[in-house]
C-alpha cells in the first residue's frame, strides 16, 4: 500500500502559484492553497508568522517516495527569493486522524520528530489571546485561517463545541519539547473556559525547513 504524506508551505500572499508550479513539475499532482495571516512581525524560527501580513498556505498530499524530490524542487526554487520567505514542513497522511484532542493526553506524541503542528480551532475573535499565551508558554508565532462552521442552528454539538458559524484556526509549528506547555498554557485560558469554546490537537510535523535565501 502507498504511503502519503501532506506537505505544506506557508509562504507571502501570492506566492502559492510558484509552490504548486514547481511542485507539480517535480512530479506532484494537484495541490490546495488557503488564505492565512500571521501572529508575530519579527524572529526568527517565528513558524508560520514570517514578516508578512497575508500569507499563502498550500497543502499537498503526495506519495512518499516523491516527496524528497519534490521538497528540494522547492527548497531550490525558493532560494531565489528573500531570506526568511516560508516555511516547510509534512504531516504523515496515514496517522492524521489519530491525533488527540486538547484533552486527550499525550497520544500527540506517538512519533519521534523535532516539530509538532499545534492546531486549535476557536471562536472568532479568541486567536489573537490563544497566540499570545502560547508565544509566553514558547512559542514563536502562527499562522490564523478564517473558518466556518457547516452546523445548522438545533444540529448537535460537534466535539462539544457551540455552533458559532464564524471560526479562527491557529496553526502553530513549535519543537516537539514545547508543545505539551503550549497546550496546557491554552487549555487554561479564560476565555476557553467555557465547555465547548474551543478545540485543539496536535501532530507531528516533520522535514521541517526554513524557506528563503541561506545566510
Amino acid at each position: 500500500m502507498t504511503s502519503y504524506s501532506l506537505l505544506m508551505c506557508i509562504v507571502p500572499h501570492n506566492s502559492g502559484e510558484l509552490i504548486t508550479g514547481t511542485a507539480a513539475s517535480a512530479g506532484a499532482g494537484g495541490g490546495t492553497v488557503i488564505m492565512g495571516r500571521n501572529t508575530a512581525s519579527n524572529g526568527l524560527l517565528q513558524a508560520l508568522a514570517l514578516g508578512d501580513t497575508s500569507k499563502d498556505i498550500v497543502c499537498i498530499l503526495l506519495p512518499c517516495e516523491q516527496k524528497s524530490g519534490i521538497i528540494n524542487a522547492l527548497v531550490s526554487s525558493a532560494g531565489q527569493k528573500r531570506k526568511e520567505f516560508g516555511v516547510l514542513f509534512t504531516i504523515d497522511a496515514t496517522h492524521f486522524l489519530k491525533t488527540g484532542a486538547l484533552t486527550g493526553g499525550e497520544d500527540y506524541m506517538v512519533q519521534d520528530t523535532a516539530y509538532q503542528m499545534i492546531t486549535v480551532i476557536a471562536n472568532k475573535g479568541y486567536a489573537d489571546d490563544i497566540m499570545a499565551a502560547a508565544r509566553k508558554a514558547g512559542a514563536g508565532g502562527g499562522t490564523v485561517i478564517n473558518a466556518r462552521g457547516t452546523a445548522k442552528p438545533g444540529d448537535a454539538k460537534f466535539f462539544g463545541m457551540e455552533i458559532v458559524p464564524e471560526k479562527e484556526m491557529l496553526v502553530i509549528v513549535v519543537q516537539t519539547e514545547k508543545a505539551q506547555s503550549i497546550l496546557e498554557a491554552v487549555r487554561t485560558l479564560p476565555c476557553l473556559a467555557k465547555p465547548g469554546s474551543g478545540i485543539a490537537f496536535c501532530c507531528p510535523a516533520g522535514d521541517f525547513t526554513l524557506l528563503g535565501k541561506k545566510p
